[in-house]
């Protein structure tokens, strides 16, 4: 029976990703836009930003995984008493905006195999400013996804299946992510926790209840290392769920001018990430190349990462410190 066929489908697309941790989309180039991982992280640098993001992982295998995100944050920021655009007979600016208040969105499809999943995130996020160069962030997102099968590809046994032919064939998750984000001049710090709640699948009007979306905990740090012109930044990302062991990114970026940058990143799980980019006015360009160190790359070309970013702000609020992208 078909339906037999779709849970195993289901049980060994859980099992895999859990192992690999890969239930969420995985992204090389995270530490750039390091809001697909913290919710806090919105709108903590003052700026307005779109971010696009395509992955292609382990080139050569057929219908390998394809991942593009699209995200956008901003920060409510105090507006200025000072108004010199306005006439006589506007209003005053609004000063209820306490500049405190950063907002985020994030969209995504995830193709894996016969698995294809679309999803979103709504993000609210508070920043408290410590000191001169120090701030804590909290942030909260509400998620969801639909999950379908790719039927095109499969062989069927019976073209009449209830199941394949209902109008309830697909997935539907929601959920949550939490985060906090400490930010100072030379280091940086954020904890967060993804897909809080650990909806369980339902199947059309079948639920799973053995089978549940993981809690994913990501832990990132830095470090920027000021060298006049140059900027050496050492960073760790550790990803874990509560049942798995945990994976480690061990990552180093040079920074010259704050408009080009190159970095190499060890993967725990079995990668070796190549990295570098470019800034040209608003325009931010990266690229990452993930050479597996398992046997698939026997196999494959690796996985390759392409990223397109655009911020807007005013040039006055930009930190040094705040200027790493």
């Amino acid at each position: 029976m078909l339906k037999k066929g779709y849970i195993v489908i289901l049980i060994l697309f859980l099992s895999a990703i859990s192992l690999k941790g890969q239930q969420l989309p995985l992204y090389s180039q995270y530490m750039m836009n390091s809001f697909l991982l913290n919710p806090a992280v919105a709108g903590h640098d003052g700026f307005t930003t779109i971010n696009l993001t395509a992955r292609e992982q382990w080139v050569g295998f057929e219908n390998s995984p394809r991942t593009i995100a699209l995200s956008g944050t901003t920060r409510l920021l105090r507006q200025s008493p000072i108004d010199r655009s306005r006439n006589v007979r506007r209003r005053p600016a609004s000063m209820s905006r306490s500049g405190n208040v950063g907002l985020g969105a994030y969209i995504y499809n995830d193709k894996n195999g016969l698995i294809d999943r679309t999803g979103f995130q709504a993000t609210y996020s508070y920043h408290i400013t410590m000191d001169r160069n120090k701030q804590l962030s909290f942030g909260v997102s509400l998620t969801g996804f639909q999950l379908k099968i790719d039927d095109r590809n499969l062989n069927l046994y019976d073209d009449n299946d209830p199941l394949l032919n209902s109008s309830q064939n697909a997935l539907y998750v929601p959920d949550a992510n939490l985060g906090v984000y400490y930010r100072e001049t030379e280091f940086y710090l954020g904890l967060s926790v993804a897909q809080l709640m650990e909806s369980a699948l339902k199947f059309g009007s079948d639920g799973f209840q053995d089978y549940k979306m993981e809690r994913h905990f990501y832990l990132m740090g830095g470090l920027g290392i000021f060298l006049d012109e140059v900027t050496i930044e050492p960073s760790l990302l550790m990803q874990s769920t509560l049942r798995g062991m945990p994976h480690f990114d061990i990552n180093a970026r040079v920074y010259y001018m704050d408009d080009y940058w190159a970095g190499l990143s060890y993967r725990t799980s079995g990668a070796l990430v190549m990295m570098g980019g470019v800034r040209v006015d608003r325009l931010y360009f990266g690229y990452a190349f993930d050479y597996t160190l398992s046997s698939i790359r026997k196999h494959s070309f690796g996985s390759h990462e392409i990223m397109v970013s655009m911020k807007f702000g005013d040039s006055a609020r930009r930190y040094r410190w705040l200027n790493r992208y």
